[in-house]
């Protein structure tokens, strides 16, 4: 495990933490909500793309310098902050304290629009931003030339594809309150994005089942039903490839390297990757639940074990925001049938 310090005066500014991969919905989540922390407690992941202010506009950046940042397709603005940003869970961060005149936000919190907000304590530098604005998940992203990172004498369990088996690891569509998932929402839109990606723009054919179920429709609205459509199939660690071979294999990511699973030996194979609590939900044994699948208990019966969710009355929908910031860092929208697609 890991521990992040002032590059400038040593002092520790976080517990020690293990790298796990990107979340795919780290920048997207509910207009106007509060969200929960984005790492889970102990972990920390690594930002490869320019994030944050400086923030030139696409009209004098022009396509070449942006697709030095990153970006492949026209955005309003592209980033021009810094690489390698590490994010880590509020809770995990120490010896902090904020820049009262850099805490710009929206309106229920601080969103970083100022730079980093958050100065050591020892030395008074500059070292992090924290984030909690609605529609955020809450993060302190520690700036990488302000910090350096050492080993904290722990060891720590790296992450693998076994991991994806745990019933911990998967994550539910449908939260409590009975809506859908944020995650799920963002997850769905950067898989579709790489569906598009993967198919050129051409109409996509799900597996029949609980994939077709709850991503159809989202599916859809990025690739409506056509001709000459292309075949998905749910392949991953554990489940191996579809007999009948798909032109498309929905994958998850690796939990630590945030890479696409692949065939052994097929490294060539044409992939959709997903977020791995996602993909690991469907890959799973299923629901277990003792409740009846339809209907309702039998009156005057009562049950502690398994609460009935509610379940949401619109279908699943792809994250907009999520979708285009996706499609805009694949290489691939310059081609031309997907710059059409895109404009």
């Amino acid at each position: 495990m890991d521990v992040f310090a002032c590059a400038g005066c040593g002092v520790e500014l976080s517990a020690p933490v293990a790298r796990v991969a990107l979340p795919v919905h780290t920048y997207h989540g509910g207009w106007e909500e509060l969200h929960p922390p984005l790492m889970e407690p102990g972990t920390y992941a690594v930002e490869p793309l320019p994030t944050g202010p400086p923030w030139r506009v696409w009209a004098e950046v022009g396509a070449e310098e942006a697709a030095r940042q990153g970006v492949y397709a026209p955005e309003y603005s592209v980033s021009f902050g810094a690489r390698g940003q590490i994010v880590i869970a509020p809770g995990d961060s120490r010896a902090m304290r904020l820049i009262p005149e850099k805490c710009g936000g929206y309106c229920m919190g601080v969103d970083g629009r100022d730079g980093p907000n958050l100065a050591c304590v020892g030395c008074g530098r500059a070292v992090a931003t924290r984030v909690d604005d609605c529609g955020s998940w809450q993060t302190v992203w520690l700036e990488p030339a302000a910090v350096v990172r050492r080993d904290s004498g722990r060891s720590a369990v790296v992450p693998d594809w076994a991991d994806l088996a745990k019933p911990e690891h998967r994550v539910p569509p449908v939260e409590l309150d009975g809506s859908w998932s944020r995650r799920w929402e963002a997850a769905v839109a950067v898989m579709a994005a790489h569906l598009v990606a993967a198919t050129d723009g051409h109409p996509v054919v799900l597996p029949v089942g609980p994939v077709a179920d709850l991503f159809g429709h989202a599916v859809a609205r990025c690739l409506p039903p056509g001709p000459d459509a292309r075949s998905v199939g749910l392949a991953g660690p554990g489940l191996g490839v579809p007999q009948a071979r798909p032109d498309v294999l929905l994958v998850p990511r690796h939990p630590l390297t945030g890479e696409p699973w692949r065939p052994t030996g097929d490294e060539r194979a044409v992939v959709a990757p997903l977020d791995s609590g996602v993909w690991a939900y469907f890959a799973g044994p299923g629901e277990t639940s003792p409740i009846p699948a339809t209907g309702g208990l039998p009156a005057g019966v009562l049950r502690d074990d398994y609460p009935v969710r509610s379940r949401p009355w619109y279908p699943l929908e792809p994250h907009h925001n999520a979708f285009r910031h996706t499609m805009v860092r694949l290489p691939a929208i310059r081609s031309p049938r997907l710059r059409r697609y895109f404009d």
